[in-house]
């Protein structure tokens, strides 16, 4: 789960072994791993009911192989707009930091799905 949910199911899959580009993984590796990401991003989108999944892979920051899953949804005013051109401050602001309950319900209904789909 991220730790802002501006976009409510927002999600990071992190690779289990520090590699910076997708190719430097071993053939086996790099298919389970992208099986995995399809797992997760399957469960995001039963789970909240996007209108559209986007995924992205880019570890400019933070060099470590990690996919960031977008749902996007309807109300969005950006909703064609690549995810970055949201003001980080809105982004990433508190109040959308999801607490207590709240985050557990959304872990747990993922997980659920994800159970469902292996």
């Amino acid at each position: 789960m991220g730790d802002h949910q501006y976009l409510r199911g927002y999600c990071l899959f992190l690779c289990k072994i520090h590699r910076v580009e997708l190719h430097e993984l071993d053939k086996n590796f790099r298919l389970k791993f992208l099986e995995e990401m399809g797992i997760l991003a399957k469960a995001v989108y039963k789970t909240v009911k996007p209108v559209k999944l986007n995924y992205e892979l880019l570890g400019n920051t933070d060099e470590h192989l990690h996919w960031h899953i977008f749902p996007r949804h309807k109300q969005e005013k950006k909703l064609r707009a690549p995810v970055w051109v949201i003001d980080k401050r809105v982004r990433n602001a508190k109040k959308y930091i999801p607490q207590g309950k709240e985050r557990e319900k959304l872990i747990l209904e993922i997980q659920k799905n994800i159970d469902l789909l292996q």
